[in-house]
């Protein structure tokens, strides 16, 4: 691949910008917003997805001219981004691998702790001067099904067992210590914690719907910390109304930010927070530490890593 001697770089902005550090003034750097992306895209060697909750990569990209040679996305995920013009070309697309996995893991772990002892219940009695006793569930000795066999999955699953849980992780494809999908209804039949935390694909599309909720015990409760269309949140809804599965907390939603309308927001059961599982102090700096490490392997001719497979939707090999 021909690097030139001065890249263009184009990013996708949003606020805080990204700190590109040694790469300040070796790289010409064009900064948009998502109505500009389409007429520079041209002329960029790079583009930096900055901006990784917009879809504006993927509207843009079908249009004339040139386009980068590399695609990198501050994110796990790249549905917003993909489409097929992108998916078919010869263009490189890289994720942030490596950046939230042990976040998410600890704020899942949060969820099933938080649930277990009631502290929702705790606070709201606190706040009404209230002196409630109850007893609360133990963790140590449940089961979870993790659904979502890459690295934040496997960083969830690691978590859970050290609190006592027994974790069974299912992937795409069975392989040692992952089940397969054929498993998936057994598992969640029998677990006390359903995780999501797969990839958006074409098969994972609103897997979670009415006859999976159906499936789970009564006493389930279930977590989404994967992509918002991984459930059919209407069937959610109806499912914590109807007492099927005991609760259920959800951080990422299929319309973000969550419209003030929605039911979910009131559905029995259902803790609602604003996809933030992986955002710890310093992510960004992280984020962007990582995007400069990629570029200058990159501008030394030497192999991204982190490269997702663009017709699965996801970085292969876990």
């Amino acid at each position: 691949m021909h690097i030139p001697t001065r890249p263009t770089l184009l990013v996708l902005d949003t606020d805080p910008p990204p700190r590109l550090g040694r790469l300040t003034g070796r790289v010409r750097v064009l900064r948009t917003d998502a109505a500009g992306l389409a007429g520079l895209l041209p002329e960029a060697d790079v583009l930096l997805a900055w901006d990784f909750a917009s879809t504006a990569v993927r509207e843009a990209w079908p249009g004339d001219g040139p386009r980068p040679v590399w695609v990198h996305t501050a994110s796990a995920g790249v549905d917003q981004l993909m489409c097929p013009e992108l998916a078919a070309s010869d263009t490189v697309v890289t994720n942030a691998r490596g950046v939230f996995e042990q976040p998410v893991a600890e704020y899942v772990a949060a969820l099933v702790l938080g649930v277990a002892k009631d502290l929702p219940g705790t606070v709201e009695f606190q706040r009404r001067r209230e002196w409630r006793h109850r007893e609360t569930r133990r963790v140590a000795g449940t089961r979870a099904c993790v659904v979502g066999s890459g690295p934040i999955g496997r960083a969830i699953a690691r978590t859970l067992k050290a609190l006592g849980v027994t974790p069974a992780l299912v992937g795409r494809v069975p392989r040692t210590g992952v089940h397969g999908p054929a498993d998936l209804d057994r598992l969640i039949a029998r677990a006390d914690w359903v995780i999501a935390a797969a990839p958006l694909t074409e098969r994972t599309y609103r897997m979670f719907d009415t006859r999976r909720f159906g499936v789970m015990q009564p006493s389930a409760v279930f977590v989404n910390v994967g992509r918002g269309d991984l459930v059919d949140e209407s069937a959610l809804a109806s499912a914590l109304r109807n007492r099927w599965i005991a609760g259920a907390a959800l951080d990422v939603f299929a319309a973000e930010p969550l419209p003030a309308d929605s039911p979910l927001w009131s559905a029995p059961g259902l803790l609602v927070s604003p996809h933030m599982a992986g955002d710890t102090v310093g992510w960004r700096d992280e984020l962007g530490t990582q995007f400069v490490e990629l570029y200058e392997r990159w501008a030394a001719g030497r192999p991204l890593v982190n490269v997702v497979d663009k017709k699965r939707g996801y970085v292969p090999g876990h």
